[in-house]
């Protein structure tokens, strides 16, 4: 585990907040089972609230189907899809969207104009094979995939490990739309949405919705340095845990759990 405190207990924090790929899956993959039982075991404890670039869809495929539970532990679960444009919780045994704040056509248009001169200045070239779409519309967002939203992960984890390619990408795009949020996700990705809307716009939504404080929550994420996705939440005042990847996240949760199980209440 990198970042964090050693030693610390966390037993006192009364949500976990994390990122989703690259810390509770691998990108654009499914939960382990492993994964899938320390998250029941969690919310046994603890309210879980998920906040990531990809739509509400990804989220259903890659983690909600995976979690087996009794409706009353998915009920402290929280889902905000898209840098929380939206957000959907558990409720009457069903997942209800409670908000979403969709990119107008005009703000979409904006953003397509800008990616084609934004890309060949920072000299990105498309590959001769593609894995789905590059360019995908996800309501509240338009996400940039540099290989396809479907790539295989090892060919996505040698694309850009150092994110240099994508900070290019980002630098273009930013003068060509610096009225738009420009951020660096996943392996391969670059997420465009409003101005303001990033980790600490999720933040926010989950002081006002869920009516927690700064001090109430702990962050895990897999990009916690400058210019990271997870950055902002940060840079907002949270405690916050860097993690290298899921068998991270997995020491992180494990210590989480034997906390309070062996030396806490279970938090309301």
């Amino acid at each position: 585990m990198r970042g964090g405190h050693a030693g610390a207990s966390y037993a006192s924090k009364r949500i976990i907040v994390a990122d989703l790929d690259g810390t509770l899956a691998e990108s654009k993959s499914p939960i382990d089972a492993e994964m899938a039982a320390l998250i029941g075991r969690l919310l046994r404890h603890k309210n879980f609230a998920v906040i990531s670039g990809g739509r509400y869809q990804q989220f259903h495929e890659q983690m909600i189907s995976r979690l087996p539970y009794a409706d009353e532990w998915l009920s402290g679960l929280y889902i905000f899809p898209t840098n929380a444009t939206s957000f959907y919780r558990f409720a009457g045994g069903v997942w209800r969207q409670v908000y979403a704040e969709n990119l107008t056509v005009e703000e979409k248009d904006r953003v397509y104009d800008a990616l084609k001169p934004a890309l060949k200045e920072a000299g990105f070239e498309k590959p001769q094979i593609v894995y789905g779409d590059i360019v995908e519309d996800r309501g509240t967002q338009i996400t940039f995939s540099a290989l396809g939203q479907k790539a295989p992960l090892a060919l996505k984890a040698k694309w850009d490990p150092d994110a240099a390619k994508r900070r290019k990408i980002k630098g273009a795009l930013e003068r060509l739309i610096p009225d738009f949020e420009i951020g660096i996700g996943g392996t391969t990705s670059i997420d465009i949405s409003r101005k303001g809307i990033d980790k600490a716009y999720g933040i926010r939504r989950i002081q006002e919705h869920l009516m927690y404080s700064l001090g109430e929550m702990l962050y895990i994420g897999d990009a916690l340095f400058e210019g990271g996705n997870d950055f902002p939440v940060k840079r907002a005042g949270v405690d916050c845990v860097q993690v290298g990847g899921v068998a991270d996240t997995k020491r992180v949760l494990g210590r989480i759990i034997a906390d309070v199980e062996s030396g806490g209440r279970p938090t309301p």
